[in-house]
């Protein structure tokens, strides 16, 4: 087996309890990297059409990359995979902590469910064993308790974690997939359909090596390239994506009162920013061997859980800025609700201003929510995301996200619904980041901030824009192209996108064939990442989903322009930025259906009938 895997891919079947073991395959992983790259290629070839997302026919993915628990930077991330039921779209979330290099240190590079059990149950990975255990004492329990209990049981010394709350078990459409107590998949809804197998929880209890072409030259590698982090990787060591969050929101990047308002509605941003956020943290955390340790445990303190995590940038704004909210203990507090439910903070946050504006509006009173929702109330923010997390009340509603609530909710309640295709939009503001009117239409994983874009993430040394401004489309698509491909290689690979923007990219080149021993140029990389953003693609046409036809917020491209603030007076022509990018990647302007030599350039022949 190619060195950088276990060898060992692994089909479970929950409804009958069997299990069946296949090598890991070397010609897969060479065209599609490993991650998500495999994990579409498994669910295209295995997985019909048209299946319900939270049926017994969907399939569930958990995946792992050829460096993850390795030596190179940053490399402890896995991604689970499935048909999202918040979107119909494929689905991927990728997460850090240390639950993915231990999969691999059990034995495991890929694990695929089908089925759903009769009886919660969680899947024991030990020392290259694989059975189903009995989950029923751990029902209903949340992430934490879950995690303490399993790591108890099996030995926290070398046990890992991946487990869904009581939101998942719900089957909230905006549930996450939780790890370390504090590392969530959080995006696509993807802990509803763990929840819909009665699936509790993967448990990773192992010590096997990685096995690797030149472990000691990788270790050297690693050496060498730890003093190259460069000014935003210090950044992030120093304070996390928390150090980002002032900067951003004076710039215009942020969210600001559910999409509607500027930086100027929000004067005091200091109180939610990294200084005050760190003020407030008891130590540093680290994924797995992490060169940047981006993360921190919160100090004990009345009302936060017992090991409250660091509230990133993305909840800093979701339950901050997009509320109005300036009371930073609210917002460790609501981190601390959704980290213990299973919850995506970004689409909770979301639901929640969503909520507060349609409050607002009378399209639902006091006697609907119990309490009132008003802008800056970082009480009702708690109090209305804990009825999130149970379905409780107006939770039941909005535990779905924004926009089947605005559908329940009626009278006009989709112009507050801020969504991709269903997706919530993350909090990065394509006024400012033109780039991500694209991203949040075209990826396969619709209103994903975790995709290429240019301006965006596209890695130290991919390219340069050369581009009179950012505005413009002329010569936008070959680059777009590019750094999504680049994206879609790190994610794939198991490295995270911080090392992939604080280091120069060369490294993961360079790791790939010392651990490997798998010589990949930039430019085949380049065609393996847009290989695997196509086939991804394919998996939604093949759906009948078509995405010029989604669901997208005016809001967020200023259709309506802001009069006051950083964005005053822009609004974006995604529409030819879009045709740019089209072109640029040989798809068709209206069915966006790539035509058939680009797919046999890309060895997708297959696929030419979709």
């Amino acid at each position: 087996m190619s060195n950088g895997f276990m060898g060992r891919t692994l089909f479970v079947d929950l409804t009958t309890g069997s299990m069946a073991e296949e090598p890991t395959d070397e010609s897969v992983v060479r065209d599609y990297l490993g991650g998500y790259g495999v994990g579409v290629k498994v669910l295209y070839d295995r997985m019909k059409p048209g299946v319900d997302p939270l049926g017994p026919d969907a399939m569930l993915g958990f995946t792992s990359g050829p460096l993850t628990g390795t030596p190179a930077l940053t490399s402890g991330r896995y991604t689970v995979v499935g048909k999202s039921p918040l979107t119909g779209t494929w689905g991927d979330s990728s997460s850090g902590g240390d639950f993915g290099p231990y999969m691999k240190f059990a034995g495991y590079d890929f694990v695929f469910f089908t089925g759903i059990s009769p009886k919660p149950v969680y899947l024991l990975l030990d020392e290259g064993q694989a059975s189903l255990q009995d989950a029923a004492h751990l029902w209903g329990k949340d992430t934490q308790v879950t995690d303490d209990q399993l790591r108890d049981e099996y030995g926290k010394r070398h046990t890992r974690v991946s487990c869904i709350g009581q939101a998942g078990e719900m089957q909230s459409l905006i549930a996450c997939v939780m790890n370390d107590k504090g590392r969530a998949a959080g995006r696509s809804g993807l802990g509803a359909v763990m929840g819909s197998k009665m699936l509790k929880a993967i448990v990773a209890r192992g010590t096997i090596k990685v096995p690797m072409h030149d472990a000691r030259e990788a270790t050297l590698m690693r050496r060498r390239w730890i003093p190259k982090l460069n000014e935003g990787g210090d950044l992030f060591h120093e304070y996390g994506t928390a150090g980002i969050t002032e900067g951003l929101v004076a710039l215009g990047d942020s969210p600001v009162k559910n999409w509607g308002g500027s930086s100027v509605d929000f004067p005091t941003v200091e109180k939610i920013g990294g200084d005050e956020v760190i003020s407030e943290q008891a130590k540093r955390y680290g994924c797995w061997r992490c060169t940047i340790a981006c993360g921190g445990h919160m100090k004990a303190g009345a009302g936060r859980a017992k090991e409250s995590h660091k509230p990133e940038y993305e909840t800093l704004t979701m339950a901050g800025t997009n509320i109005l909210n300036d009371d930073l203990e609210s917002i460790i507090r609501f981190n601390d609700i959704c980290n213990a439910a299973g919850l995506d903070t970004i689409s909770a946050g979301s639901a929640v201003s969503f909520a507060v504006e349609s409050f607002q509006n009378e399209i639902i009173s006091l006697d609907d929510v119990g309490f009132e929702l008003n802008w800056g109330d970082g009480e009702a923010v708690t109090s209305l995301v804990d009825l999130i997390a149970r379905r409780e009340g107006i939770g039941e509603i909005l535990a779905d996200g924004v926009r089947s609530a605005a559908e329940k909710f009626g009278q006009g309640a989709d112009e507050f619904a801020v969504h991709a295709g269903g997706q919530e939009l993350p909090a990065h503001d394509p006024k400012f980041v033109p780039s991500l009117s694209v991203s949040y239409r075209m990826d396969a994983t619709p209103g994903r901030h975790t995709q290429g874009g240019v301006g965006w993430i596209m890695g130290d040394g991919v390219m340069e824009d050369t581009r009179p401004d950012k505005y413009s489309a002329e010569g936008f698509g070959e680059l777009q192209v590019k750094a999504a491909s680049w994206v879609h290689v790190a994610n794939t690979t198991g490295i995270c996108l911080f090392g992939f923007n604080s280091y120069n990219v060369s490294f993961v080149t360079e790791f790939l064939e010392t651990i490997t021993g798998a010589k990949y140029t930039h430019e085949e990389l380049e065609l393996a990442g847009e290989r695997i953003g196509t086939l991804r693609h394919m998996f939604n046409l093949r759906e009948g989903l078509n995405p010029l036809e989604m669901e997208f917020n005016d809001r967020a491209l200023g259709k309506t322009p802001q009069t006051e603030g950083p964005n005053e007076g822009v609004t974006i022509d995604d529409d030819s930025l879009i045709a740019d990018y089209l072109r640029a990647l040989d798809w068709d302007q209206v069915t966006t259906r790539p035509s058939d030599s680009k797919l046999e350039a890309l060895g997708l022949k297959e696929t030419i009938t979709t």
